[in-house]
Protein backbone atom coordinates (compact mmCIF):
# COMPACT_ATOMS: atom_id res chain seq x y z
CA UNK A 1 0.00 0.00 0.00
CA UNK A 2 3.10 2.31 0.82
CA UNK A 3 3.79 2.12 -3.04
CA UNK A 4 0.29 2.98 -4.23
CA UNK A 5 0.39 6.48 -2.45
CA UNK A 6 3.84 7.35 -3.59
CA UNK A 7 2.88 9.73 -6.50
CA UNK A 8 -0.16 10.91 -4.32
CA UNK A 9 2.14 13.71 -3.25
CA UNK A 10 1.90 15.47 -6.61
CA UNK A 11 -1.29 15.58 -7.99
CA UNK A 12 -4.88 14.32 -7.90
CA UNK A 13 -5.31 10.65 -9.40
CA UNK A 14 -7.71 9.27 -11.92
CA UNK A 15 -8.51 5.69 -12.19
CA UNK A 16 -9.39 4.23 -15.10
CA UNK A 17 -8.88 0.96 -15.83
CA UNK A 18 -10.32 0.86 -19.36
CA UNK A 19 -7.82 3.76 -20.92
CA UNK A 20 -4.83 1.68 -22.53
CA UNK A 21 -1.54 1.11 -20.47
CA UNK A 22 0.27 3.07 -23.92
CA UNK A 23 -1.40 6.26 -22.38
CA UNK A 24 -0.46 5.46 -18.47
CA UNK A 25 1.66 8.85 -18.58
CA UNK A 26 -1.22 11.22 -19.98
CA UNK A 27 -3.78 13.13 -17.69
CA UNK A 28 -7.12 12.96 -19.52
CA UNK A 29 -8.79 15.34 -16.93
CA UNK A 30 -6.93 18.07 -20.01
CA UNK A 31 -8.64 19.02 -23.19
CA UNK A 32 -7.34 21.12 -26.11
CA UNK A 33 -4.28 21.95 -26.35
CA UNK A 34 -2.83 20.78 -22.89
CA UNK A 35 -4.08 16.92 -24.06
CA UNK A 36 -2.39 17.54 -27.77
CA UNK A 37 0.76 18.47 -26.48
CA UNK A 38 0.88 15.59 -24.66
CA UNK A 39 0.20 13.03 -27.02
CA UNK A 40 2.10 14.26 -28.90
CA UNK A 41 4.95 14.03 -26.98
CA UNK A 42 3.51 10.25 -26.59
CA UNK A 43 3.52 9.56 -29.78
CA UNK A 44 6.74 11.08 -30.78
CA UNK A 45 8.83 9.36 -27.35
CA UNK A 46 7.25 6.04 -28.62
CA UNK A 47 8.24 5.78 -32.46
CA UNK A 48 11.48 4.12 -31.49
CA UNK A 49 12.40 3.08 -35.22
CA UNK A 50 12.18 4.95 -38.31
CA UNK A 51 11.02 2.38 -40.75
CA UNK A 52 13.70 2.08 -44.27
CA UNK A 53 11.41 3.47 -47.43
CA UNK A 54 12.90 0.67 -49.27
CA UNK A 55 12.73 -2.42 -48.14
CA UNK A 56 10.88 -2.03 -45.01
CA UNK A 57 7.76 -0.05 -45.71
CA UNK A 58 6.89 -2.25 -48.24
CA UNK A 59 7.18 -5.46 -45.74
CA UNK A 60 5.40 -3.65 -43.04
CA UNK A 61 2.41 -2.89 -45.49
CA UNK A 62 2.09 -6.14 -46.57
CA UNK A 63 1.62 -6.95 -43.03
CA UNK A 64 -1.00 -3.77 -42.22
CA UNK A 65 -2.95 -3.66 -45.08
CA UNK A 66 -3.71 -7.23 -45.51
CA UNK A 67 -7.55 -8.13 -46.24
CA UNK A 68 -9.09 -9.59 -42.91
CA UNK A 69 -11.28 -11.67 -44.96
CA UNK A 70 -8.17 -12.93 -47.37
CA UNK A 71 -4.85 -12.77 -46.33
CA UNK A 72 -3.54 -13.21 -49.48
CA UNK A 73 -4.02 -9.64 -50.49
CA UNK A 74 -3.93 -6.20 -49.42
CA UNK A 75 -6.84 -3.44 -49.25
CA UNK A 76 -6.60 -0.56 -51.59
CA UNK A 77 -6.86 2.73 -50.20
CA UNK A 78 -10.19 4.72 -52.21
CA UNK A 79 -10.70 1.10 -53.79
CA UNK A 80 -14.41 0.21 -53.74
CA UNK A 81 -15.13 -2.54 -57.02
CA UNK A 82 -14.08 -6.18 -56.37
CA UNK A 83 -11.35 -6.23 -59.12
CA UNK A 84 -13.71 -9.11 -61.40
CA UNK A 85 -13.69 -6.43 -63.77
CA UNK A 86 -10.96 -5.53 -66.40
CA UNK A 87 -10.48 -1.72 -64.71
CA UNK A 88 -8.17 -2.09 -62.49
CA UNK A 89 -7.70 1.50 -60.52
CA UNK A 90 -10.27 0.89 -58.80
CA UNK A 91 -10.33 -2.15 -57.17
CA UNK A 92 -10.11 -2.58 -53.73
CA UNK A 93 -8.16 -5.70 -53.24
CA UNK A 94 -4.91 -7.23 -54.44
CA UNK A 95 -2.54 -9.94 -54.47
CA UNK A 96 -0.06 -8.58 -51.90
CA UNK A 97 2.92 -10.05 -53.65
CA UNK A 98 1.56 -7.65 -56.61
CA UNK A 99 3.56 -4.28 -56.03
CA UNK A 100 5.36 -2.49 -58.23
CA UNK A 101 9.06 -2.01 -58.45
CA UNK A 102 9.48 -0.67 -61.40
CA UNK A 103 8.01 1.76 -63.48
CA UNK A 104 5.39 0.11 -65.54
CA UNK A 105 2.92 -0.68 -62.94
CA UNK A 106 -0.42 -1.11 -64.22
CA UNK A 107 -2.44 -3.37 -61.95
CA UNK A 108 -0.03 -3.61 -59.53
CA UNK A 109 0.16 -1.85 -55.90
CA UNK A 110 2.45 1.40 -55.09
CA UNK A 111 3.02 2.67 -51.59
CA UNK A 112 0.10 6.34 -51.04
CA UNK A 113 1.22 8.83 -49.11
CA UNK A 114 -1.60 9.89 -47.75
CA UNK A 115 -0.33 13.28 -46.37
CA UNK A 116 1.47 13.77 -49.86
CA UNK A 117 5.07 14.63 -50.13
CA UNK A 118 5.15 17.21 -51.14
CA UNK A 119 2.70 19.29 -49.04
CA UNK A 120 4.63 19.39 -46.03
CA UNK A 121 6.66 21.94 -44.78
CA UNK A 122 9.46 21.10 -45.71
CA UNK A 123 8.92 18.08 -48.16
CA UNK A 124 8.37 14.94 -46.25
CA UNK A 125 11.00 13.36 -48.36
CA UNK A 126 11.39 9.29 -47.82
CA UNK A 127 12.75 9.18 -44.08
CA UNK A 128 11.14 10.37 -41.03
CA UNK A 129 7.78 11.95 -41.72
CA UNK A 130 7.79 9.82 -45.79
CA UNK A 131 8.39 6.33 -44.20
CA UNK A 132 6.18 7.14 -41.06
CA UNK A 133 3.85 4.00 -42.26
CA UNK A 134 0.95 4.99 -39.91
CA UNK A 135 -0.15 7.23 -43.29
CA UNK A 136 1.46 5.13 -45.56
CA UNK A 137 -1.11 2.62 -47.68
CA UNK A 138 -1.23 0.01 -50.63
CA UNK A 139 -2.95 1.94 -53.73
CA UNK A 140 -3.83 0.93 -57.03
CA UNK A 141 -0.77 2.89 -58.68
CA UNK A 142 -3.17 4.54 -61.26
CA UNK A 143 -5.14 6.04 -58.45
CA UNK A 144 -2.11 6.97 -56.96
CA UNK A 145 -1.37 9.16 -60.39
CA UNK A 146 -4.92 10.49 -59.84
CA UNK A 147 -4.88 10.91 -56.42
CA UNK A 148 -1.39 12.77 -56.62
CA UNK A 149 -1.30 15.61 -53.79
CA UNK A 150 -4.85 16.81 -54.14
CA UNK A 151 -6.63 18.13 -50.96
CA UNK A 152 -9.11 15.97 -49.33
CA UNK A 153 -12.70 17.77 -49.78
CA UNK A 154 -16.14 16.63 -49.11
CA UNK A 155 -18.40 14.40 -51.42
CA UNK A 156 -20.22 10.93 -50.92
CA UNK A 157 -19.64 7.40 -52.76
CA UNK A 158 -16.81 6.79 -54.13
CA UNK A 159 -13.63 8.32 -54.20
CA UNK A 160 -13.09 10.51 -56.79
CA UNK A 161 -11.45 13.86 -58.15
CA UNK A 162 -14.34 16.68 -57.62
CA UNK A 163 -15.27 19.48 -59.71
CA UNK A 164 -13.50 21.46 -58.11
CA UNK A 165 -10.06 19.61 -58.11
CA UNK A 166 -9.92 18.37 -54.51
CA UNK A 167 -10.41 14.80 -54.21
CA UNK A 168 -13.04 13.10 -52.05
CA UNK A 169 -11.47 9.38 -50.50
CA UNK A 170 -15.06 7.65 -50.22
CA UNK A 171 -17.38 6.60 -48.09
CA UNK A 172 -15.77 3.96 -46.74
CA UNK A 173 -12.48 5.89 -46.30
CA UNK A 174 -13.07 9.12 -45.27
CA UNK A 175 -12.81 7.80 -41.30
CA UNK A 176 -9.90 6.51 -41.72
CA UNK A 177 -8.08 9.27 -43.86
CA UNK A 178 -9.36 11.63 -41.05
CA UNK A 179 -7.74 9.82 -38.67
CA UNK A 180 -4.46 9.48 -40.21
CA UNK A 181 -4.33 13.00 -41.03
CA UNK A 182 -4.93 13.80 -37.18
CA UNK A 183 -2.15 11.58 -36.49
CA UNK A 184 0.26 13.08 -38.74
CA UNK A 185 -0.12 16.75 -37.37
CA UNK A 186 0.24 15.27 -34.19
CA UNK A 187 3.43 13.19 -34.91
CA UNK A 188 4.58 16.20 -36.98
CA UNK A 189 3.18 19.08 -35.81
CA UNK A 190 5.02 21.71 -37.89
CA UNK A 191 5.91 19.66 -40.81
CA UNK A 192 2.58 18.02 -41.50
CA UNK A 193 -0.69 20.96 -40.45
CA UNK A 194 -3.88 19.80 -41.36
CA UNK A 195 -4.87 22.67 -42.71
CA UNK A 196 -3.11 21.92 -45.66
CA UNK A 197 -4.81 19.13 -46.59
CA UNK A 198 -8.30 19.60 -45.66
CA UNK A 199 -10.64 21.71 -47.60
CA UNK A 200 -12.68 24.23 -45.80
CA UNK A 201 -12.73 26.14 -42.27
CA UNK A 202 -10.80 24.73 -39.24
CA UNK A 203 -13.93 26.27 -36.62
CA UNK A 204 -11.94 25.15 -33.24
CA UNK A 205 -10.29 27.64 -31.00
CA UNK A 206 -7.01 26.70 -32.55
CA UNK A 207 -7.93 26.96 -36.34
CA UNK A 208 -5.39 24.23 -36.66
CA UNK A 209 -7.87 21.07 -37.50
CA UNK A 210 -10.07 21.02 -40.55
CA UNK A 211 -13.85 20.56 -39.60
CA UNK A 212 -14.53 18.14 -42.38
CA UNK A 213 -11.54 15.51 -40.52
CA UNK A 214 -13.61 16.04 -37.28
CA UNK A 215 -16.92 14.99 -39.51
CA UNK A 216 -15.27 12.40 -41.20
CA UNK A 217 -14.04 10.81 -38.01
CA UNK A 218 -17.21 10.80 -36.25
CA UNK A 219 -19.32 9.92 -39.46
CA UNK A 220 -17.26 6.84 -40.63
CA UNK A 221 -16.34 4.94 -36.99
CA UNK A 222 -12.62 2.92 -36.25
CA UNK A 223 -12.91 -0.43 -38.22
CA UNK A 224 -11.10 -4.02 -37.47
CA UNK A 225 -8.26 -3.23 -39.82
CA UNK A 226 -7.86 -0.12 -38.64
CA UNK A 227 -7.31 -1.54 -34.62
CA UNK A 228 -4.80 -4.57 -36.57
CA UNK A 229 -3.07 -2.18 -38.41
CA UNK A 230 -2.57 -0.06 -35.39
CA UNK A 231 -1.41 -3.41 -33.13
CA UNK A 232 1.22 -4.19 -36.28
CA UNK A 233 3.03 -0.74 -36.44
CA UNK A 234 3.11 -0.44 -32.72
CA UNK A 235 5.18 -3.36 -33.16
CA UNK A 236 7.08 -2.07 -35.56
CA UNK A 237 7.42 1.89 -34.90
CA UNK A 238 6.96 1.88 -31.71
CA UNK A 239 4.27 4.18 -31.48
CA UNK A 240 0.68 3.93 -32.07
CA UNK A 241 -2.30 6.29 -33.74
CA UNK A 242 -4.14 7.86 -30.87
CA UNK A 243 -7.27 8.44 -32.56
CA UNK A 244 -7.86 4.86 -34.41
CA UNK A 245 -7.86 3.92 -30.41
CA UNK A 246 -10.23 6.47 -29.37
CA UNK A 247 -11.79 8.79 -31.87
CA UNK A 248 -13.13 10.87 -29.08
CA UNK A 249 -9.85 11.83 -28.41
CA UNK A 250 -10.18 14.18 -31.34
CA UNK A 251 -13.38 15.68 -29.70
CA UNK A 252 -11.54 16.60 -26.66
CA UNK A 253 -8.67 17.92 -28.43
CA UNK A 254 -11.02 20.06 -31.33
CA UNK A 255 -14.64 19.89 -30.38
CA UNK A 256 -16.57 19.90 -33.56
CA UNK A 257 -18.64 16.57 -34.42
CA UNK A 258 -18.86 14.00 -31.42
CA UNK A 259 -16.88 11.00 -32.26
CA UNK A 260 -17.26 7.65 -30.76
CA UNK A 261 -15.54 7.28 -26.91
CA UNK A 262 -13.96 3.64 -27.60
CA UNK A 263 -13.16 3.50 -24.10
CA UNK A 264 -16.68 4.63 -22.92
CA UNK A 265 -14.93 7.05 -20.18
CA UNK A 266 -13.82 10.19 -21.21
CA UNK A 267 -17.70 11.13 -22.26
CA UNK A 268 -19.51 9.13 -19.64
CA UNK A 269 -21.59 11.33 -17.91
CA UNK A 270 -20.18 9.37 -14.31
CA UNK A 271 -16.57 11.49 -15.00
CA UNK A 272 -18.20 14.17 -13.15
CA UNK A 273 -16.23 13.46 -10.39
CA UNK A 274 -13.49 15.04 -12.06
CA UNK A 275 -14.88 18.44 -11.40
CA UNK A 276 -15.33 17.79 -7.66
CA UNK A 277 -12.89 20.01 -5.57
CA UNK A 278 -12.08 19.40 -1.73
CA UNK A 279 -11.72 21.89 0.96
CA UNK A 280 -9.40 22.90 3.26
CA UNK A 281 -6.90 20.67 2.50
CA UNK A 282 -5.09 22.04 5.42
CA UNK A 283 -8.17 21.05 8.41
CA UNK A 284 -9.28 20.57 12.00
CA UNK A 285 -10.94 17.56 10.79
CA UNK A 286 -13.97 18.84 8.45
CA UNK A 287 -14.02 18.95 5.03
CA UNK A 288 -16.30 20.31 2.37
CA UNK A 289 -17.26 18.93 -1.16
CA UNK A 290 -18.07 21.56 -4.09
CA UNK A 291 -19.42 20.02 -7.40
CA UNK A 292 -20.94 17.06 -6.69
CA UNK A 293 -24.80 15.79 -7.24
CA UNK A 294 -26.07 13.05 -5.29
CA UNK A 295 -23.63 11.37 -2.79
CA UNK A 296 -20.30 9.75 -3.51
CA UNK A 297 -17.67 7.25 -1.70
CA UNK A 298 -14.91 8.43 -0.16
CA UNK A 299 -12.08 6.48 1.55
CA UNK A 300 -9.42 7.73 4.06
CA UNK A 301 -5.92 6.81 4.52
CA UNK A 302 -2.99 7.18 6.59
CA UNK A 303 0.66 8.49 5.19
CA UNK A 304 1.55 4.28 5.41
CA UNK A 305 -1.28 3.39 3.07
CA UNK A 306 -3.66 2.03 5.96
CA UNK A 307 -7.67 2.59 5.39
CA UNK A 308 -8.74 4.13 8.50
CA UNK A 309 -12.28 5.77 7.41
CA UNK A 310 -14.54 5.10 5.13
CA UNK A 311 -18.15 5.88 3.96
CA UNK A 312 -20.53 8.05 1.09
CA UNK A 313 -21.12 11.53 1.79
CA UNK A 314 -22.96 14.23 0.22
CA UNK A 315 -21.71 17.52 1.45
CA UNK A 316 -18.73 16.91 3.88
CA UNK A 317 -16.31 14.49 5.70
CA UNK A 318 -15.63 14.34 9.70
CA UNK A 319 -12.58 13.07 10.14
CA UNK A 320 -13.14 10.76 13.22
CA UNK A 321 -9.47 10.38 13.83
CA UNK A 322 -7.91 12.76 15.96
CA UNK A 323 -4.40 12.29 15.19
CA UNK A 324 -2.46 14.71 13.44
CA UNK A 325 -0.84 14.08 10.07
CA UNK A 326 -0.56 13.45 6.51
CA UNK A 327 -4.07 11.84 4.92
CA UNK A 328 -5.23 11.04 1.35
CA UNK A 329 -9.18 11.20 1.27
CA UNK A 330 -10.15 9.22 -2.41
CA UNK A 331 -13.24 9.59 -3.90
CA UNK A 332 -15.16 7.44 -6.35
CA UNK A 333 -17.62 5.92 -8.34
CA UNK A 334 -17.79 3.06 -10.74
CA UNK A 335 -15.73 4.25 -13.20
CA UNK A 336 -13.57 7.15 -11.60
CA UNK A 337 -10.88 7.87 -8.38
CA UNK A 338 -9.82 11.28 -7.50
CA UNK A 339 -7.63 11.48 -4.49
CA UNK A 340 -6.45 14.79 -2.61
CA UNK A 341 -3.85 15.23 -0.04
CA UNK A 342 -4.76 16.20 3.47
CA UNK A 343 -3.43 17.99 5.99
CA UNK A 344 -5.24 17.53 9.39
CA UNK A 345 -3.97 19.77 12.17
Amino acid sequence: MKKIFLGLFLMPLFCIAQIPVYYASIDFSQSGESLRSDLTNLVSTTHVYDLVYTPEVWNALKQTDLDPTDNTKVLLVYGYEDGSDDVYFNDRRRDKDLSCHTSSCTGLWVREHTFPRSLGNPNLGYVFAGSDAHHLRAIDSQFNNTRSNRIFDEGSGNATVLENGNFYPGDEWKGDVARMMMYMYLRYTSQCPATVVGAGTASNPFSDMPDIFLNWNAQDPVSDFEINRNNILQTLQGNRNPFIDNPYLATMIWGGMTATDSWNVLSNPKNEVETILLYPTVTSGTLHLKNLEGTIGYSIYNSIGQLVQSGKTERQIDFQSKSTGIYFVTLSNESFSKTFKVLLQ
